[in-house]
């Protein structure tokens, strides 16, 4: 069960993946920010790319809620650099090519596609709150209106 390793109220798993510039980010240098994980499949697919596409045109009003938006794929840095300048992407994207981190989210497992499964990334997305705890967990996302579900849901909790 891919959203039995998230829990709201827990301390969010430690991360620590290159960027698209192949330099580290780490979640604990991020303390005290908010922090929305969101995990996608992958770069330059069309659900991947409205997700991506929503998070950069939003970007402003999670920044004004003391927010970082962090996209985490398999893909290779390299990729991500590729992905963002064809879109004009302005979010920051991790490479997770063994699946550390998405494993400990459970963004990781066995997906149904054309009646076959294989395994695959899940796409769900975490908001992590400024003392590094899970404050909300979307456990099985749809690309599209997402961003704005949880720009939403961010600013109901950092106004609480």
């Amino acid at each position: 069960m891919a959203d039995a390793k998230i829990k709201v109220g827990n301390k969010a798993p430690a991360v620590s993946l290159p960027d698209q510039n192949g330099k580290k980010v780490a979640l604990k240098d991020l303390a005290g920010r908010w922090v929305v994980l969101y995990f996608y499949p992958k770069d330059d697919t069309p659900g991947c790319t409205v997700e991506a596409c929503e998070f950069t045109s939003a970007l402003s009003a999670f920044e004004k809620l003391d927010a970082v938006v962090l996209g985490v794929s398999p893909d290779s840095p390299a990729s991500h650099l590729k992905f963002r300048a064809k879109h004009k992407l302005k979010i920051t994207l991790l490479s997770d090519p063994d699946h550390k981190v998405l494993d400990k989210y459970g963004a990781w497992g066995v997906k149904k596609m054309y009646g076959k499964e294989h395994l695959g990334v899940i796409r769900s997305t975490v908001l992590i709150d400024p003392d590094g705890r899970v404050a909300c967990h979307w456990p099985n996302v749809k690309a599209k209106g997402h961003a704005d579900q949880v720009r939403q849901k961010l600013a109901e909790l950092a106004a609480g």
